[in-house]
């Protein structure tokens, strides 16, 4: 049977005036490295309250180069939570740091502070927090702990564009060293691809702006020598993660519906929760008091335990009704790659218990509530 429709969790909202701020960067004369990256880069700066930004083309990009910018190397220790993309412990290994994990919170999938403290070594120097579904960590407490043991701390908010914690935007960096975006079509707004850092701090933004273009100096005041206006310098190899300037002009033009990209996000979210309340079947996260989340996910838990239906089976069914869900995420200490570090199952039990019960539910702009009745009914009438 052909449908009229299917979903997915995630999914871009592209607008006349986008095309048009992009078609207009295609007829100027900068297609990359031009003026609209440093405009971008101030609409962030605006959007966070941080001093600095530095968009590059991806946040993978954006996590290597904070982890380089940071000097982490071979015999550092970074801490970061089993429940995340692969991208958050991979950079760590880029640079030939260690990873070490730190189990989650069950109410909001987030690192628990009280774990992060239990790996903490004299190896030990970067915490990598990140905030699961677009809800912040308590950065307050990380903070407090990386200051008890002189650590750094790189803030994962490829969910969180848009969020805020204790009244701040996630990204102001108030509680951290730096702060890291993702601008995938999936997350809450988009450049195609694309990532940024944020930071208050001058030493760690002039260095990050050499990483992301070859190491590249040209200031003629931090030259060693100086043939001319064409003269460069490369002190250390930095790599090839710049932003185009037609990525940057979408950012721009995406970043002026953001608050009603958050707004829609959040009302799907109380439906969802409405909908799937009082049913022992699910169950969904809490927001904390100190949140207020621009939610890149709706993770909703199902209780295997009390329906007869096994989760592989529930996708095939979910597919057959137009709804191509995912799963967010498998626990990173889980991958063949890190079982080479002597990572197994049950080292981390309340990601793998999360894992095991969490599907992600379609959550993006577009969905209009005719769409939002026909997801619930569906997965309702197949969670049996």
């Amino acid at each position: 049977m052909k449908l009229d429709k299917t979903y997915t969790y995630g999914k871009q909202n592209i607008s006349w005036k986008d095309i048009w701020e992009v078609v207009k960067v295609l007829r100027s004369p900068f297609l990359t490295q031009g003026p609209k990256i440093f405009e971008f880069e101030k609409v962030i700066c605006d959007c966070t309250g941080a001093k600095y930004s530095v968009v590059v083309s991806n946040a993978t990009a954006a996590l290597h180069i904070a982890m380089k910018a940071l000097g982490i190397s071979e015999g550092d220790e970074v801490i970061t939570s089993p429940n995340t993309f692969l991208a958050s412990a991979n950079a760590v290994i880029y640079v030939g740091g260690a990873v070490k994990f730190a189990d989650i919170d069950s109410r909001t999938a987030c690192i628990d502070t009280a774990e992060i403290k239990k790996h903490i070594t004299k190896q030990t120097k970067v915490i990598i927090p990140v905030h699961y579904a677009g809800q912040s960590c308590d950065m307050e407490k990380i903070q407090k702990i990386a200051k008890e043991h002189n650590l750094f701390i790189v803030e994962d908010a490829a969910h969180a564009i848009g969020s805020e914690y204790k009244n701040n935007k996630v990204g102001c960096c108030q509680f951290s060293d730096m702060t890291v975006f993702s601008f995938h079509p999936v997350k809450n707004l988009t450049t195609g691809e694309g990532g940024v850092i944020t930071t208050n701090n001058k030493d760690l933004y002039e260095k990050l702006l050499k990483l992301r273009s070859h190491g590249i100096v040209r200031d003629k005041n931090s030259l060693i020598n100086n043939d001319g206006s064409w003269y460069y310098e490369m002190p250390e190899p930095g790599f090839n993660y710049r932003m185009t300037d037609i990525q940057a002009a979408l950012g721009i033009s995406q970043f002026k519906r953001l608050d009603k990209f958050v707004n829609r996000r959040r009302e799907i979210v109380n439906f969802y929760k409405d909908a799937f309340d009082n049913d022992e079947r699910f169950s969904f996260l809490q927001e904390m008091d100190d949140s207020k989340a621009a939610f890149h996910l709706f993770p909703l838990l199902i209780d295997f335990s009390k329906v007869k239906i096994i989760k592989k089976e529930l996708f095939e069914k979910l597919k057959e009704s137009g709804l191509n869900l995912q799963v967010h995420y498998i626990p990173v200490h889980l991958q063949p790659f890190y079982s080479n570090f002597g990572f197994k199952k049950g080292d981390f039990p309340k990601a793998e218990k999360f894992y095991q019960n969490e599907v992600s539910l379609p959550l993006y702009y577009g969905l209009n509530q005719k769409d939002l009745n026909y997801i619930v009914d569906v997965i309702k009438k197949v969670v049996k």
